[in-house]
């Protein structure tokens, strides 16, 4: 009796509550299931589904924790046309509209390497009429979601229904970003993901909260492991320096111990490889722990500069991407948007701000308030970890950053220091050698070459110029006041600073220096006419010369081939433009002054002839070549 009166009782409570319990498990009885959505927040490559590592801080997002996202803007497998069915090339906009992003499938290997993961926690009592929906709930423009199932990636629409027993497994998903940042007042960059999951009437949701990698460029303690250069086609005196050129850097990439050979651009005769490009990176970690890398090639913001269409049709493919930025205003000087004048200070941290990926620089004229175009300048800063920092460059004609400063791997805790230029210790050396009783000996020693005379002035003419002295004070006075904005920004001490001796002048026929050859400058670009390949006697070749001819007068270029304008292509390799001082015993004097400034910062240093290939146009050997470095090292660690 007593069995059956608790029955009676059982039967009663089910009857009074039946309509709600009858189809449901005891679990779902007392509350609605309950989603649980996790990402990667640790970044360890592992979405944790069974421990708590990747619970805390899911909805949040910070440089040190937070699921990250690759934008997926490389092409795996070659698909992007670059020319179109009339057989004539793309525009430059739609070069850039196609990649693995612009399509609803998964393109490349099978485990999707560049997706990044989100996954469910397996509901185990889920009712068989249960079901889920995921969306994009910020961000969804940018992104998108593909779900795994037996039948491979699908992509996840508004019509997509997981079923109870996707959701009982747990389900996996795969997402990415379909462009990187560009600005941050319109898309930050964030993705908040929300799996809603439904039955019985009552449905429950969890939100995760993914961000693209930022767009990063590299810095000089990341190994070099690709050498890029442009390769002159012809048979003239010109193309013919060139490939010596080529040939010479070879030489030097494999003597480093760099094995990967020469990328060469082939197609469009813009020698300056560092100017129309800026090689960067995305990374996150991928599902198998291991950093997931594609390279980002970012072309200068020089939309009439064709070699950067080049990046498009050679070099994108399997890992590597291309961004151009458009909305570039005809008011934004053309030679400051050159890639020469962005560089990277490596990892610090001081006054309370940290900088795990290193620091872009760039130069500015503020003699005339021009500046970077705003559209490169909103895309870098917006990436949120390499906050530009603006140096003035008015005082160099053709006013790049990589004239005057660069950063050399040292042993010391910082782990780096600043290489400079140093004006005054070129004067110093000529007027050292002057009273030892050498002003009569040659300031250059460069032979001439196929019937073009070499320089004749000797150190007695170069110091008697009314310009020279004038010159490398200005000069000078430019160089200590960006090194101080570099100190306060940095915390670098004198210490840290590696003094290389320079020589700047304006360098345009100045009446006192006859023998000097007219400038073919960098701030050209595309094919080089004729007269520029028989070493050119035209002074300027930008589009947007904006008075330039006219600035010459008060602006200075490198005098000796600017030795801080060459190729870290190791921790202890160095690769400089050959000096062509003055000899005096035997010795080339600015040669032997450069060596004893890099070997005191643990450098050994090669050198490699750029005189009437580079030196000419105003730019070196770091001007005509450009460098893919390693990127496996996780960007968001000290």
């Amino acid at each position: 009796m007593l069995g059956t009166r608790h029955s009676s009782r059982a039967a009663l409570a089910l009857t009074v509550i039946g309509a709600v319990l009858a189809p449901v498990s005891p679990a779902f009885a007392a509350d609605p299931p309950r989603v649980d959505l996790r990402a990667d927040v640790n970044r360890d490559g592992r979405v944790d589904v069974t421990g708590a590592t990747d619970t805390a801080d899911e909805d949040t997002w910070s440089a040190r924790r937070g699921a990250v996202l690759l934008p997926n803007i490389d092409d795996d497998t070659k698909r992007c046309p670059v020319k179109g069915a009339n057989g004539r090339p793309l525009s430059d906009a739609k070069l850039a509209a196609c990649n693995d992003a612009a399509d609803s499938k998964v393109n490349g290997s099978a485990d999707a390497a560049d997706l990044a993961r989100v996954r469910s926690v397996p509901m185990t009592n889920l009712p068989a009429t249960a079901s889920g929906t995921l969306k994009v709930v910020k961000g969804g423009s940018k992104t998108r979601v593909f779900v795994k199932r037996s039948t491979g990636w699908t992509q996840v629409t508004a019509t997509t229904r997981l079923t109870a027993a996707e959701l009982r497994s747990g389900v996996e998903f795969g997402v990415e970003g379909r462009d990187v940042i560009r600005d941050s007042t319109v898309w930050d960059g964030r993705a908040v993901i929300r799996l809603t999951v439904a039955s019985g009437g009552h449905s429950t949701s969890d939100d995760v909260t993914l961000r693209v990698a930022p767009l990063l460029t590299h810095h000089h303690l990341q190994k070099a492991q690709q050498l890029l250069v442009t390769k002159v086609k012809g048979k003239d005196q010109f193309a013919r320096q060139q490939q010596a050129f080529v040939k010479g850097l070879a030489a030097e990439v494999a003597s480093a111990g760099i094995g990967k050979p020469l990328l060469t651009f082939d197609k469009y005769g813009d020698i300056w490889a560092q100017d129309f490009v800026e090689p960067g990176y995305v990374s996150m970690t991928g599902p198998d722990g291991r950093r997931q890398a594609i390279r980002v090639m970012l072309r200068s913001a020089q939309a009439d500069r064709e070699a950067g269409r080049e990046l498009f049709e050679k070099l994108r493919g399997n890992g590597v991407g291309v961004v151009q930025v458009s909305g570039v205003r005809d008011s934004e000087e053309w030679t400051l948007n050159s890639m020469g004048n962005l560089e990277t200070i490596p990892p610090h941290s001081y006054g309370g701000r940290s900088f795990p990926a290193g620091r872009i620089i760039m130069g500015e004229r503020k003699d005339n308030g021009s500046k970077p175009a705003r559209a490169m300048r909103t895309l870098l800063k917006s990436q949120g970890f390499q906050d530009p920092l603006l140096l003035d460059t008015s005082w160099l004609h053709v006013g790049h950053v990589d004239e005057f400063v660069q950063f050399l791997p040292a042993d010391t805790p910082r782990g780096w220091k600043i290489g400079i230029a140093d004006p005054e210790a070129g004067l110093r050396l000529l007027r050292e050698a002057k009273a030892a009783g050498h002003g009569r000996t040659r300031m250059f020693s460069v032979p001439g070459a196929r019937g073009l005379p070499a320089p004749k002035e000797t150190i007695d003419q170069a110091l008697a110029s009314k310009w020279l002295v004038k010159d490398n004070t200005m000069a000078a006075q430019g160089i200590k006041a960006n090194l101080e904005i570099l100190k306060r920004e940095t915390g670098v001490t004198d210490a840290e600073v590696v003094r290389v001796p320079a020589l700047y002048t304006r360098g345009t026929g100045d009446e006192e220096q006859g023998n000097r050859m007219p400038r073919l400058t960098r701030m050209g670009a595309g094919k080089a006419p004729d007269a520029v390949r028989e070493y050119g006697q035209q002074k300027e070749l930008a589009r947007h010369a904006d008075g330039a001819a006219a600035r010459e007068s008060v602006m200075t270029s490198a005098y000796v081939p600017g030795a801080v304008n060459g190729i870290v292509l190791g921790d202890n390799r160095y690769l400089a433009p050959r000096q062509w001082g003055p000899v005096i015993g035997g010795k080339d004097i600015f040669t032997s002054a450069v060596n004893a400034a890099y070997s005191g910062a643990g450098m050994k240093v090669s050198y490699l002839d750029d005189w009437y290939t580079y030196h000419l146009g105003a730019g070196e050997v770091h001007c005509g070549t450009n460098t893919l470095r390693d990127a496996s090292a996780p960007w968001w660690r000290p």
